[in-house]
Parts: C-alpha cells; sequence; structure tokens
C-alpha cells in the first residue's frame, strides 16, 4: 500500500491569519472566540477568522498580470480567498512544491471542498435581486402604466368575480404592508398591456445575432444591445428588469470556486473539484485524496474546506436548529453542554506520495495518514445516530490494520452540544481507557467544513513538537455524566504524546461520518 504524507499546510481561523500565528495561539488554552453581535447587539459568541486578502497580493503579482489580484477581490467570495491564503502558505513548508505541481500536469489534482459555500454572495445577489423585483413591479403596477389598475380603481365590478384580488398595501396592517405591497405589485405587473409592448420591443433587440467574424461581431452585438435598451428604458423611463441586476459573481462563487483558483492560480491541470460533506468535509477530502494517491491516478493532492465567517443566517439557522449556545459565554465541549460557536476560515493541505515526494527532497510534517473510514447514519438530519459513526471508525481500523490498543490519542467531533455524551460513549465501546482524548472546537469554534481540518491540524502540530496543546477545558468542568464513562481528557494545562497512533472522528450535518487514523513517521 502506497504511503502518503503531509507536505504542505495553510490555516485561516480565528485569531489566526496563517499556521504560524495558529501554532503559536495554540500554546495557550484561552478560547478564540468573540462578540458576535451580527444582529445588532445579541448574545453570541462567534469563531471569526482574522484574514488580510492584501497580504498575497506580492505572490499574485509575481505570477500574473497586474489585473489578476483587483479581479479576485472584486469577483471572489471570501471562501474561495482564505482557501487562495491557505494555499500560498501550503508552499511555503518545503521550497519547490508549487514547481511541482505544475510539473505533474494532471497527476496533480485539487479536492477543496465547502461546509456552507459562499453564502455572503448568495445573500447580497438575493438581497438586491429582491429590491431590483420590487422597484420593477412598482413601476409597472400604478395606473399611469397600467390600463388593468386604471380600470379596476375606476371600476371595480369590471374584473372578473372568480379571480382573488389581494388586499391593497393601503388596508393591510402595519406589519404586513411590505408583503402586500409585493403581492399587489406583482398582481397588476402581471396583467399590465404596457409591459407587454415593452418586453415585445425588448424580445426584438435580444433577437439580435453576431454577424460577420465572431469575435469581432459579438463585441459589436454587445454594444448595439446595449445601446438599443438604454433606449427603451429612456423611452419608458423604466428601471433595470430585474434580471440585469442579479450579480454573475453568484456563477463565479458556486462550491467549486475554491478548488478552481487554487487551480488556475498553481497552474495545476489535474482534476479540480469540490467534495461537499458538512462537517465530515475535510475528513472526506483526505479519503479522496489518498485514495486517488494510492490508486496512481494523483501524485500529490491540494485538499481541504473552506468557509464564509459567521454570518447572521448561519447563527440564526444554528439557533434555530438548536445546536448553538446564546449566552455570550463560552460552551466548552464535554462541560455544560450548551451548544456550539460558529466559526469560519480555511485549512489546506498538499499531501503526497511519500516515495515520489520524499525522493524530491520534500519533507513531511506531522504524522502519517493511514487511513479514513467513512460511513452515513441513515438515520436523522441532524442527531448523531449510534451505529454511523461506529461504523466509520471500525472501517478506518481495518483499512489501516491497526488494533485499538494501538490508539495513543484521539480527538473527537465534540460540539458541546448533549451528543457529547453519546460520541464519548460510543468511543469507549472502541477504545480501551488509556487514550487521551482531545475536544477543540471551545478554542476556536465550529467552522463546518474547515472545523476538522483546524482540529486534525492541531492533532498533527501536537505530535510533531512532541506535546498535545492545551485545550480551555478545566478538569473540574467535566460533565459528571461524562467523567463517569472516560477520564483520560487534554484540559488546560496540555501534556505529552504519549507513543501511538492518532484518531480524529467529525460528525456532519446529514449524518456523514469521516473518521481519521494516523501514525508518526517513526513508526
Amino acid at each position: 500500500m502506497k504511503r502518503v504524507g503531509v507536505f504542505g499546510w495553510g490555516v485561516v481561523a480565528p485569531k489566526s491569519p496563517n499556521i504560524e500565528a495558529f501554532a503559536r495561539n495554540l500554546e495557550r488554552s484561552e478560547s478564540w472566540l468573540e462578540p458576535f453581535n451580527g444582529f445588532g447587539p445579541d448574545t453570541f459568541l462567534v469563531g471569526r477568522p482574522e484574514f488580510e486578502f492584501s497580504d498575497y497580493r506580492a505572490w499574485v503579482d509575481e505570477r500574473f498580470p497586474p489585473s489578476r489580484f483587483p479581479q479576485l477581490v472584486e469577483k471572489m467570495d471570501l471562501p474561495t480567498k482564505f482557501a487562495i491564503g491557505a494555499f500560498v502558505q501550503a508552499l511555503g513548508q518545503n521550497p519547490g512544491l508549487e514547481q511541482e505541481l505544475t510539473r505533474l500536469g494532471t497527476e496533480a489534482h485539487v479536492y477543496v471542498g465547502s461546509g456552507l459555500g459562499a453564502l455572503a454572495t448568495t445573500a447580497d445577489v438575493a438581497i438586491h435581486l429582491y429590491r431590483a423585483q420590487r422597484r420593477w413591479n412598482r413601476f409597472w403596477a400604478q395606473p399611469e402604466r397600467n390600463e388593468a389598475l386604471a380600470q379596476h380603481l375606476a371600476h371595480p365590478e369590471s374584473l372578473d368575480p372568480t379571480v382573488e384580488v389581494p388586499v391593497a398595501p393601503e388596508e393591510a396592517p402595519p406589519d404586513e404592508v411590505e408583503a402586500a405591497e409585493d403581492a399587489w405589485w406583482s398582481f397588476w405587473t402581471q396583467r399590465s398591456r404596457e409591459l407587454r409592448e415593452f418586453l415585445a420591443e425588448l424580445r426584438e433587440i435580444e433577437s439580435l445575432s453576431v454577424d460577420g467574424p465572431v469575435e469581432k461581431g459579438k463585441i459589436a452585438l454587445i454594444k448595439e444591445k446595449q445601446r438599443r435598451r438604454q433606449r427603451l428604458q429612456r423611452r419608458w423611463g423604466a428601471p433595470n428588469p430585474p434580471w440585469h441586476e442579479a450579480s454573475p459573481n453568484l456563477l463565479w462563487n458556486i462550491h467549486n470556486a475554491p478548488a478552481s483558483q487554487i487551480s488556475m492560480l498553481g497552474r495545476i491541470t489535474g482534476l479540480a473539484f469540490a467534495p461537499v460533506a458538512a462537517c465530515a468535509t475535510f475528513g472526506v477530502t483526505l479519503k479522496l485524496a489518498i485514495d486517488a494517491i494510492r490508486r496512481g491516478e494523483a501524485k500529490a493532492v491540494v485538499m481541504g474546506a473552506s468557509d464564509p465567517p459567521p454570518l447572521p443566517m448561519v447563527v440564526g439557522g444554528f439557533y434555530g436548529a438548536r445546536v448553538i449556545a446564546a449566552d455570550g459565554q463560552v460552551s466548552k465541549p464535554l462541560t455544560t453542554l450548551r451548544g456550539t460557536h460558529v466559526a469560519g476560515g480555511a485549512a489546506i493541505w498538499i499531501l503526497g506520495d511519500h516515495e515520489h515526494m520524499t525522493g524530491l527532497g520534500f519533507r513531511p510534517l506531522g504524522l502519517e495518514p493511514v487511513a479514513v473510514g467513512v460511513s452515513s447514519d441513515a438515520e436523522h438530519i441532524i442527531t448523531p445516530s449510534k451505529e454511523g459513526p461506529t461504523i466509520a471508525i471500525r472501517q478506518a481500523f481495518a483499512l489501516a490494520g491497526a488494533a485499538p490498543e494501538q490508539i495513543a490519542t484521539w480527538d473527537l467531533h465534540a460540539t458541546a452540544t448533549p451528543g457529547d455524551f453519546q460520541e464519548v460513549e460510543n468511543l469507549r465501546e472502541v477504545l480501551p481507557g488509556h487514550v487521551l482524548v482531545s475536544a477543540r472546537k471551545g478554542t476556536f469554534g465550529h467552522g463546518m467544513g474547515a472545523g476538522g481540518g483546524w482540529e486534525l491540524t492541531a492533532q498533527y502540530l501536537g505530535y510533531e513538537r512532541g506535546a498535545l496543546y492545551p485545550t480551555p477545558i478545566a478538569a473540574g468542568e467535566l460533565h459528571a455524566e461524562i467523567a463517569r464513562v472516560h477520564d483520560r481528557f487534554v484540559f488546560d494545562a496540555g501534556c505529552r504524546v504519549e507513543p501511538g497512533w492518532a484518531g480524529k472522528l467529525s460528525m456532519g450535518v446529514g449524518g456523514v461520518n469521516a473518521c481519521v487514523l494516523s501514525r508518526p513517521w517513526t513508526a
């Protein structure tokens, strides 16, 4: 079985704009969470990524025309920018990696997923489009350019009695006026003869086609259509149609955007796509990368996950799902079980065929990822099952050819919800009592897709330095029920690394599980 190694890594996380800051911050037991106040004053804490995309301008400018960096700033949402920054960091651990990824051609792949995607762009486009649609409908639903409405206002009895007319806005209760306006304007816009005349002329404009040489004719056609549309709108005094107001940035920021941009900036010509597996995204992506290398399809894979910073829609969604802490205090895993904290950022690794990469002089980092077990609960959208995660754990052991007694330390998914108890219970059915267990979402929060990458990177960094980093959990804070099941945890003082393997479990919304088993390179 081919061995694989991590030859580069980069991180964007709360309080941590890069991998060096991430490692320094891990040495302290303090939480990196901070007040949200995304709803105005509120009672939430979040993990807000520390990041300046301008830190990477020099790297981009060295390799591309001056227009490239401003284009990335204008068009790309933060998940893609986070991923680009983490990728550039990852190239730094082994000089020459960038050139090798390009030289490998289709034997270098890019798998970068997301738990949530570019929600800020989606929200901005949706809000802007909603407002544009309101302007449009309001314009065509005025009596002076809507003969049907003018007729109705003058003679209400003239409308077909089987047609249900919405409540007029002026007759709606105060807190329902906006919805009433939307319904009223939409109803009468559908009946505007004048709008039909406008659209008939617009269809003629849009039916113009390219004449002569394609490239020259294409540009001329775009300009001619624009001139005619503007004349049409001026004649009617109409606002921009709503379809003119939807930003194409929505397309540039679909889930595969981080992987695609890394492939373009790194000139990597192999397969690039986005695995999506909720909170298990990083572990699932690691499995795909290991499998591709062992099948001989790739010699190296840039892999990882990237998520947006905490947004009101995400914090509110987590609160609605009853899994987020809302009292303004840090909710630590394994303690009071009040809920998790939303966070955002990225974790990017460069995985490689060990023999190939070390033959070129590249040095592997941290631990050796040996196997990833994956499964689905097939039961509930958010509450983890007992069987699903256990299947992933046992599958990982079988793939690795390892025994539970070989495990020295294990990192939990542990979201500071009641599910922590079952996770520890499940773990003890498989692992012996000597295993040292860590849980780190009290440090940087729940990064959805990226969170598993932060946790694995922290585990690997700890092994590399010979000591597991502390967590914010004090021994006396451990929930009594959990303490009865298992009593060996990484608390706020940290501890040395015991000889043996390391395990890591991630459990995603929808019931997808990924269990990673790793061993020290000295093994």
